[in-house]
């Protein structure tokens, strides 16, 4: 079985898949600038360190998402067939 992946730009699609994966919108501490969100990353249970992380709120989050011209890239299943959490942020 071969893995399946995915690549949108739709909202509701990204926020239920990372929401069905208990994932929270979040930035890389440090990068942000005055106003806007830094680095973007989604935070799922087990990831990165979290004090390298801040959660942000997706209206934050999708604003630079757009602003960036970014795509999101994601598994929708591993090629044994298993769930996955594997996503990166692509230029669209």
């Amino acid at each position: 079985m071969a893995s399946t992946s995915t690549t949108t730009t739709d909202h509701e699609e990204i926020r239920r898949w990372v929401e069905e994966h208990d994932g929270r919108p979040a930035s890389v501490k440090g990068t942000e600038g005055s106003a806007e969100a830094g680095v973007l990353r989604i935070d799922f249970p087990g990831g990165a360190d979290e004090d390298e992380l801040e959660h942000i709120d997706w209206s934050d989050w999708f604003d630079k998402f757009d602003r960036e011209g970014l795509a999101f890239l994601y598994q929708q299943q591993k090629a044994d067939g298993g769930d996955s959490t594997f996503f990166k942020l692509v230029s669209r």
